[in-house]
């Protein structure tokens, strides 16, 4: 391995969250004012603040050695992208779906004002179509045969059929909230995408520099994984063990420990975030004392 791989971390919207993954994943990120290259504490890696549109170049020309970027910008440039073990210059090492806002998948989306005739993207045949993913809804339009005039948005994109600027346009949204809010309707979706971690082929095939980029692949999968979980312990009664497990999930088998009293066992066992709430007043319910809930940083 060189002896510091380059590591893109994405500039904008994804930059907060991306920061607070890779902490939660065991790497400290400082930035400083005005400085596109923030320090990290691992003295394998070299960071770079990038924007994220331009980060799947940059690993393409090896600019970059690894970096996390948007699926959709990867189809939208139109590197050459594939999986570990093929010849692509630019490798998907793994899918990462986490957003500025959810741990859930973005999507690209058809958008024409709620009053509007249109019901579909053939409606559309030769009107004016505002969009900063000019590639991909290109390719989108032409697979169906449909013309439109596609102009490139630098911007505010929602309100560019409120200006009357264009009769549709392709946003990227994930609770649909601001195309609500700019009175818009969705018509169709133009393609789903998420957060993925990608390297440069040169680095991955290099020995030492597949071992950091799989390291740092297996601690962010098991930091985002860690995100829906937490961790529940508590003192439960002997004499509804049966009972109390019964309503336990677990990620292979809840521990349970003897104490001094017999009558009493302590019990540990993950589960989702997601029955937490409904969870624990069962557990009390059925007896269980002292229980304790706390959040996990990386779950492997």
């Amino acid at each position: 391995m060189k002896s510091q791989l380059k590591l893109g971390i994405p500039k904008g919207s994804l930059e907060e969250a991306t920061i607070a993954l890779l902490e939660k994943a065991g790497w400290k990120i400082h930035k400083h004012v005005r400085n596109y290259f923030p320090e990290i504490n691992d003295p394998e890696l070299t960071a770079r603040l990038c924007r994220v549109q331009e980060i799947p170049e940059y690993i393409q020309n090896g600019i970059l050695d690894v970096a996390l970027t948007g699926k959709d910008w990867l189809e939208e440039r139109g590197v050459e992208y594939g999986g570990p073990e093929d010849d692509s210059p630019v490798v998907i090492v793994s899918d990462l779906v986490y957003s500025k806002v959810s741990n859930r998948k973005a999507r690209w989306v058809l958008a024409v004002a709620s009053d509007s005739p249109y019901q579909c993207a053939a409606d559309l045949e030769g009107r004016r179509v505002s969009t900063e993913l000019v590639g991909v809804s290109r390719r989108y339009f032409e697979a169906r045969g449909v013309n439109v005039h596609i102009n490139y948005s630098w911007g505010a994109t929602e309100a560019k059929v409120v200006e009357g600027l264009a009769d549709a346009i392709v946003e990227v949204t994930e609770t649909e909230t601001t195309i609500r809010a700019h009175n818009l309707r969705v018509i169709d979706e133009v393609m789903a995408s998420n957060t993925v971690l990608i390297a440069h082929r040169d680095a991955w095939n290099d020995p030492s520099g597949r071992r950091k980029i799989e390291q740092i692949d297996l601690l962010l999968q098991g930091a985002l994984r860690a995100e829906s979980l937490v961790c529940l312990k508590m003192n439960a009664p002997t004499a509804r063990l049966d009972d109390i497990l019964g309503l336990l999930p677990a990620l292979n088998s809840p521990t349970v420990a003897a104490l001094r009293d017999p009558a009493w066992v302590s019990l540990e066992t993950v589960v989702n975030t997601s029955v937490v709430r409904d969870l624990v007043p069962q557990l009390h319910a059925m007896g269980a004392e002292g229980i304790l809930e706390y959040s996990l940083n990386k779950v492997i």
